[in-house]
């Protein structure tokens, strides 16, 4: 399998309108992808067709296979997508955690799909799964607050604790819609640090939403942008030029304001090398 995900045909409509338009998508295993695009262009609407969370439009041929699986054909979900949601990591922009657990118990939340029903329900966790727990709070630094409630913690340190729940689950792939959004420059760091190092030393697939374009440079090989529900740019992450961001965004704005000031000299440098080479 050298897919981790494919995305053929997605059409998607709410009501009168449609926010995606034919979307074709291939993303292959161990890959680290920012999905980028302006507000509304599609980007968390394609993430929650990903992860099975929403359906493509009916009869209009639009498939989604995950890991070689199908979640969902001609706008139908495959019978057995819980099963294949274990496999699927989703981080929300809102942590989606419960605040009145503790932080361990979140975490160990990621282990329901690889339960039985009625050990999920009662939550009877072994000793196996709480040790897991434990060495995932530990990957993301966050191991001393495991018998904290989790409503006490920062936007930064919650979301790290989602992240913590993905790996508790052992996901192939993480699905990250906006995760950095609320938080502060610190807290956005650490976050896409983990998930790098997660992508790195794990091999797992991760796809990010993001608006902050100097994060996507910093920490993804690759890009993929949506331009009004249509897949616009699918590519190495060095190839975004300020002229390519001013038009998907839908502005004449400059590189420093997209990117810190090193990055924007970076990708400035890159560009004129791929122009000389071209030329020559």
């Amino acid at each position: 399998m050298t897919h981790a995900i494919r995305v053929q045909s997605l059409n998607k409509t709410f009501g009168a309108r449609q926010v995606l338009h034919g979307l074709e998508l291939d993303v292959p295993v161990g890959a680290m992808v920012a999905l980028i695009g302006a507000s509304g262009s599609g980007k968390s609407t394609l993430l929650r067709h990903l992860a099975g969370l929403a359906t493509g439009d009916r009869n209009s041929g639009g498939e989604v296979q995950m890991l070689g699986q199908d979640v969902q054909k001609n706008g139908v979900l495959n019978r057995n997508v819980r099963r294949l949601r274990s496999d699927i990591g989703y981080i929300f922009q809102q942590f989606n955690l419960v605040g009145r657990l503790s932080v361990l118990k979140n975490v160990l939340l990621g282990s329901l799909g690889r339960m039985s029903r009625v050990r999920g329900t009662l939550g009877l966790f072994n000793k196996q799964e709480v040790n897991d727990a434990l060495r995932a709070l530990e990957r993301v630094g966050l191991l001393e607050y495991a018998y904290r409630r989790a409503s006490t913690l920062s936007g930064g340190q919650q979301q790290r604790v989602a992240i913590a729940r993905a790996l508790c689950q052992k996901a192939e792939i993480i699905l990250a819609d906006e995760p950095i959004a609320s938080l502060d420059p610190e807290s956005a760091r650490k976050v896409m640090e983990t998930l790098a190092d997660i992508n790195k030393r794990d091999g797992k697939t991760v796809i990010v939403t993001l608006h902050q374009v100097d994060y996507a440079v910093k920490y993804c090989r690759h890009a993929v942008a949506l331009k009004g529900g249509k897949k616009y740019f699918d590519g190495p992450i060095n190839r975004l030029t300020n002229d390519f961001l001013s038009d998907l965004y839908g502005s004449e704005i400059g590189t420093a304001l997209l990117f810190g000031e090193q990055e924007a000299k970076t990708m400035q440098d890159r560009e004129q090398t791929r122009l000389i080479l071209a030329a020559a």
